[in-house]
């Protein structure tokens, strides 16, 4: 597998990526708990692997009309690129599912382990410190405002994280721990989503 990785590693430091919160990190953050979580539910790392390395490998704007068609244009992207390498051709339609799965934009159910794995593993990377960290620079790169300046926690309004970033824990961060799918996933994302719920408390106190 370390050939693999490498040669998609090289392949995607020749990508171009959507913003600064998916970059060559997220996708090593992404590769490094998709391996984690394959171990520990004994997937097949060789789907897992590859379709975590390339599942970003189109550039698409989080507020770009084609958003919902980025992991289609990934997964076939991927693929191409596995073949011009040699991989195991058994191995690709599994791969492309899982890429095209992994993303919320596309609203995909992931029918494979494998694919539950890939999706777990990019959403747990929104979620914790990191997740907050993410969430703070899309929000900037799209140029929303913080918070509602009058009800900065949906408390009494509905939630519109077009204009909002914090609106976008209310919309999808916080509930993200829910739709994970593996047993380990499920665990960490509860710990993560702790943290944020504690951020918000602290942001809460700071700016009451």
């Amino acid at each position: 597998m370390h050939n693999i990785e490498q040669a998609c590693k090289s392949f995607m430091l020749n990508s171009v990526f959507a913003d600064t919160a998916h970059d060559l990190t997220h996708v090593e953050r992404v590769v490094k708990t998709a391996k984690q979580l394959a171990e520990q539910e004994q997937a097949d790392l060789a789907v897992v692997l590859p379709a975590a390395w390339l599942h970003d490998c189109v550039a698409v704007a989080k507020n770009h009309p084609d958003r919902a068609k980025a992991s289609k244009m990934a997964a076939d992207k991927a693929v191409t690129f596995l073949q011009s390498v040699g991989y195991d051709e058994s191995k690709l339609n599994a791969i492309h599912h899982a890429i095209v799965a992994h993303s919320f934009s596309a609203n995909v159910t992931p029918e494979t382990l494998e694919a539950k794995i890939v999706q777990d593993a990019d959403r747990m990377d929104a979620l914790g410190a990191i997740g907050v960290s993410r969430c703070m620079k899309v929000g900037g790169a799209i140029a929303r405002h913080l918070y509602h300046p009058e009800d900065p926690f949906c408390e009494r309004r509905e939630a519109d994280d077009m204009r909002y970033t914090l609106d976008h824990f209310f919309i999808k961060l916080l509930h993200i721990a829910e739709q994970m799918h593996t047993p380990s996933a499920k665990e960490e994302a509860r710990k993560r989503t702790d943290f944020m719920c504690a951020f918000l408390e602290q942001l809460k106190q700071e700016i009451a």
